[in-house]
């Protein structure tokens, strides 16, 4: 595992049924990981998102707080959170990221994962760059709206 996924996952594992929001502080987390604040950053930035149901709200001073909420919703509440805030593109690399997100709150099943996987995939639209996260968003969220 990349250290990105290893924080990621250390994040997400101090959630738990009763605490829908963690507070951490940026430059302990770095110190515990050996890295340097800047990759904490990123991490939250790339794996926090509204569109994956997260907010993050930072905090100065004392190291860099960070608060983190979980958004508890219904599945269909969720899949209609991530439609609207996917925007307009979307790499693969976030695909896969929201795939792993789907996989994890059992919003999909694994054979949808593939599916999606599959359909958005850079080797299925082998088109000009500068068309293809904007299509491979609109995929993705007609996907989205098509599961039950």
């Amino acid at each position: 595992m990349r250290i990105s996924d290893i924080i990621e996952e250390f994040i997400k594992d101090l959630f738990d049924e009763d605490n829908e929001q963690i507070e951490i502080q940026r430059n302990e987390l770095a110190e515990q990981f050996n890295c340097v604040p800047s990759q904490i950053n990123y991490v939250i930035a790339t794996r926090f998102k509204p569109s994956q149901g997260y907010y993050v709200e930072s905090k100065r001073g004392g190291g860099g707080h960070i608060l983190i909420k979980k958004l508890s919703n219904t599945k269909e509440d969720y899949i209609m959170h991530i439609i609207r805030n996917i925007g307009n593109e979307l790499t693969a690399n976030e695909v896969d990221i929201l795939i792993s997100d789907f996989l994890t709150y059992n919003i999909i099943t694994t054979g949808e994962a593939k599916l999606i996987k599959v359909a958005t995939s850079d080797n299925v639209l082998s088109i000009s760059k500068d068309i293809r996260d904007e299509l491979r968003a609109k995929i993705l969220k007609n996907m989205l709206l098509n599961i039950e």
